[in-house]
């Protein structure tokens, strides 16, 4: 293989996984060609060729016109191989079922991406149901509880290393000044959980503890209350509750993790 070959290639696949993930960020909503073009930067020829390729290899679909495309089936295969591979998951996520089971709030466990929260698992309260399963959903860390708290574990470069240039607004709440935001996760370091205030879902508050099983911390866990039933002594409980869990499963874990260096 000629190094131009090479490059070629490369290039190639670094426009397919941006084109995954283009569509895959926009949930339900199908783009056209167009939008895809001008989004990640390609010549339409080069994003009709590379769609028709994934359209047949399964990992976009399109409609009965062929101008909408969607993220495919078999994306879900590598979605579920992660989670079933994950050495840790199986052994946190009977934590949040007790949780639950306990407090009958909404629980998530998330891990941290670059500057995104990712979810890997839900326990949902009967009282408060959203209309989408969160697992595999992505949002800014510095807008979630869970980001925050895993965040607040990070100082300097390291911690500007997941943050966006620009801190965007999900609410009217969300923190997008830097020094706000950096008073929020030294509060947060401090008293050892953190808070979102309807910053990524307007009507909901939500607390979070990193779980520290391996470092810096990659995981956390978060409770999400609705706002019209969330009173101060709840509060206290709730995040009570979350700090004695965490701490519980990061003693349980690390000699488990010992180390792991998969996260690096």
């Amino acid at each position: 293989m000629t190094e131009s070959t090479a490059r070629a290639g490369v290039k190639s696949a670094v426009r397919t996984v941006a084109l995954l993930e283009y569509l895959a960020a926009r949930h339900d909503k199908p783009a056209r060609i167009r939008e895809i073009s001008e989004a990640l930067g390609m010549p339409r020829s080069s994003a009709h060729a590379l769609l028709r390729t994934l359209i047949g290899q399964g990992w976009v679909r399109t409609d009965e016109t062929g101008t909408l495309y969607g993220i495919g089936v078999r994306a879900l295969l590598v979605g579920t191989s992660y989670l079933d591979g994950d050495p840790y998951l199986p052994m946190i996520t009977p934590f949040l079922d007790d949780l639950r089971t306990d407090w009958d709030e909404t629980f998530h466990l998330g891990r941290l991406d670059g500057t995104d929260i990712v979810y890997l698992a839900t326990r949902e309260s009967p009282q408060y149901r959203r209309v989408t399963n969160r697992v595999g959903r992505r949002l800014p860390a510095y807008a979630t509880a869970l980001g925050k708290a895993l965040l607040a574990e990070r100082v300097g470069a390291e911690r500007r290393s997941h943050l966006p240039q620009d801190l965007v607004a999900l609410t009217p709440r969300t923190l997008t000044c830097p020094d706000a935001l950096d008073e929020a996760l030294e509060n947060a370091r401090v008293r050892g959980y953190a808070a979102d205030d309807e910053e990524n879902t307007t009507g909901l508050r939500c607390f979070a503890v990193a779980l520290r099983y391996i470092w810096p911390a990659q995981d956390a866990i978060s409770a999400s209350v609705p706002v019209s039933r969330l009173t101060a002594e709840r509060e206290r409980e709730l995040i009570a509750a979350l700090c004695a869990v965490g701490d519980k499963v990061s003693r349980v874990l690390r000699p488990v993790a010992n180390g792991d260096k998969w996260f690096a």
